[in-house]
Parts: C-alpha cells; sequence; structure tokens
C-alpha cells in the first residue's frame, strides 16, 4: 500500500490520476483508510493543474466527474473550483452522450441521390403534378418514397404551374398547317411558282403544285386538293401575298380553317414552311436545271414521296422521318443502298442473306 501511495504522489498525467482513482475504489481497504488515500489523491490533482490561473483540460474535468460519483467528501477537498461547475460538467456530458447515441441509431434510411434526382426532374417537367402523383409515378417505377419524402425535394415554384411554350404548341401542332410560295427558274430563265402545304406536326408535304402565273383562285383550288373531305385544320399559316385574299380567303372561311396571317418581313413567324423551302433548295433543287413544269414536278415528287417522306431523318422528330421508320437491326443481314434522283441520295435497308 505505501509503494502504491508513492506511485500515486509522484505520477502526473491526468489518465494515470483515473486510473488511481478507479484502483482505490476497488482496493479492498478499509474506508478510512481508502477516503484519505483519494482525498491525497485529489489535493495532488489540484496542485498539478494550480497555475496562476487554473487550466482544466478534457481529462481533468473527467476525473472530477468520476471522483464526484466515486467519493462522497469530494465537495469538501475542492478548492479551484466551485462544485456546481463540476456538476455542470456533468450535465453537458450526458447531453453529449445523447447527441452521439442519436446519430448512432438507424433511423429512417436516407433517399439515394437518383431517386431524389428523379422527384426533382419530374417536378420541374410535369409542373402540373403534385406529390401524390409523383408518389404513384415512382411506384410504377419500382421506388417506395412517402409524400412528405416527395415534397422535401419537389422544386418550388413561385407562381401558379403552368405548360411551356413547347409543350404548348407541341400539344397544337397537329392542328397547324404553314403554306408558302416559292420560285424555281428555268433553262429558258422563265419563273415557275411552287405552293407548297406543310403539316407542323410531323414536318410533312401534305401538298404541292406548280403553276407558271398562280391567282387566287388557282390557290384556293389547291387549298381544296390539299384538304379533301373533312380533314381541315384548324389553323393555316401564311404571309401577306394577295394570292391568299380574294377566293382563297373565302375557301379557308367555308372550311372553318382560322389563317393566321405573319407580319410584314417576318418570315421566321412561319419558321416551319421556310426551313422546308430551304431544304428543298439545298436537297434537291439546287443540283439540277429545270427544263420545265413536268420536269420540275417529277423532280420534287420523286424527292418528296421516294426520300423525304420515308427515309430523311429529322432531329426535331428524334431522327425519325416524317412518316415514321422502323429500327432496322444487324441482324437482318448487309447494309445495301438504292440510288435516289440518280444517285443525289441513297436510301439505306438491310437485305436478308
Amino acid at each position: 500500500m505505501d509503494c502504491f501511495l508513492i506511485v500515486v504522489w509522484y505520477a502526473s498525467t491526468t489518465m494515470l490520476d483515473l486510473l488511481k482513482l478507479l484502483l482505490l475504489m476497488a482496493i479492498p481497504t478499509t474506508q478510512n483508510q481508502k477516503s484519505l488515500s483519494i482525498e491525497v489523491l485529489v489535493l495532488r490533482q489540484q496542485l498539478a493543474v494550480q497555475k496562476p490561473t487554473p487550466s482544466l483540460k478534457k481529462g481533468d474535468r473527467l476525473f472530477w466527474l468520476l471522483a464526484s460519483k466515486l467519493w462522497s467528501r469530494w465537495k469538501e477537498t475542492l478548492v479551484i473550483l466551485k462544485p456546481e461547475t463540476v456538476i455542470g460538467w456533468h450535465h453537458k456530458g450526458f447531453k453529449l452522450f445523447w447527441r452521439i447515441k442519436s446519430k448512432r441509431a438507424a433511423g429512417r434510411p436516407k433517399i439515394p441521390l437518383e431517386v431524389r434526382e428523379l422527384i426533382r426532374r419530374m417536378s420541374l417537367e410535369n409542373p402540373t403534378w403534385g406529390s401524390p402523383r409523383i408518389e404513384g409515378e415512382l411506384w410504377k417505377l419500382g421506388y417506395s418514397v412517402r409524400k412528405s419524402t416527395i415534397e422535401k425535394y419537389m422544386v418550388r415554384k413561385p407562381k401558379p404551374p403552368s405548360q411551356n411554350w413547347r409543350t404548348f404548341l407541341r400539344n397544337h401542332a397537329r392542328e397547324i398547317v404553314a403554306c408558302d410560295f416559292f420560285v424555281v427558274p428555268t433553262i429558258s430563265f422563265a419563273t415557275l411558282h411552287v405552293l407548297i402545304f406543310v403539316e407542323h406536326a410531323r414536318r410533312k408535304i401534305i401538298h404541292f403544285n406548280i403553276s407558271r402565273s398562280p391567282c387566287s383562285n388557282w390557290a384556293a383550288r389547291q387549298l381544296t386538293n390539299a384538304f379533301p373531305y373533312d380533314f381541315a385544320p384548324r389553323f393555316l399559316i401564311h404571309d401577306r401575298d394577295p394570292i391568299f385574299l380574294g377566293k382563297f380567303k373565302r375557301r379557308a372561311g367555308l372550311m372553318n380553317i382560322e389563317e393566321i396571317v405573319t407580319a410584314r418581313k417576318a418570315p421566321m413567324m412561319n419558321a416551319i414552311c421556310e426551313r422546308m423551302i430551304g431544304t428543298l433548295r439545298r436537297d434537291c433543287l439546287d443540283h439540277f436545271v429545270i427544263f420545265g413544269e413536268r420536269h420540275l414536278h417529277r423532280i420534287l415528287t420523286e424527292y418528296i414521296e421516294g426520300y423525304y417522306h420515308t427515309d430523311r431523318t429529322h432531329q426535331s422528330l428524334d431522327n425519325d422521318c416524317p412518316e415514321p421508320r422502323a429500327i432496322d437491326p444487324p441482324e437482318n443481314g448487309p447494309v445495301i443502298s438504292i440510288p435516289i434522283l440518280g444517285g443525289l441520295h441513297h436510301r439505306y435497308r438491310r437485305k436478308a442473306a
């Protein structure tokens, strides 16, 4: 016992003080001897930290917390601190213990990043959807997510939900047709006028015809030929050409077609039709010398019916054709090419071996 007290007296580290305190409580001695040994230890510990101002570290605080729980006379020997300070340390340690224990608890599983991004994407792409609709869509995709969780990760918008312009135009594209004239010079420097009608939904040329001297009566007949029976569109976009007045305008009214007239010098208001005319020139007409009306009609028919509608892909149609074209997989055989317009363009297909 004397050797142990010598070790206790000369020890200087806080961790060793903690071990000494625990050993003193575990040694089977009389209560007076144990109390005296602990009193010497706590006094020595106070002398060790005593400086011009007491400097206590975490180990020192832990020492006094253990001393307050293991020894009933700890307040009598405490000089450098108030007993309330040690009790406050105990309260803080109790809070820290439960904070750490709460963090380690399993709780609700964390939502994967993929699902969170999917919730944000759905709320952005579908501004009219609420959390119940997104919850049902996620369920069909194999994700079980609570409504409260979905509302947490949804993208909030300050104004009432509304579809964007792109969605609005796509929803009404099947009811919109555009028409316009363009001219083609012949080998004899005559001018041929071509009238085309283009469907917005599939970029399809519904009808075209050629005339040397078009008039309103001729244009009205082309309107009837383009939309026979009850297949007239709701809207027809065209420019301010005088040919679209008179008989043409009356015919459109009888067919319940609402005319959308573009502003002056604003071809971008009829952008799809203008781009179609540019495609006809770049892909076809710029590579030919036109001999006459019949020659031009044959070339345009072969290009439109034999290539443009069935084989020419469009990025705006997700790399599909105006008339949907099925994917031809490699297992169907080797690729063969079929020339169009004398080899100006080619149609590619797979041929079974």
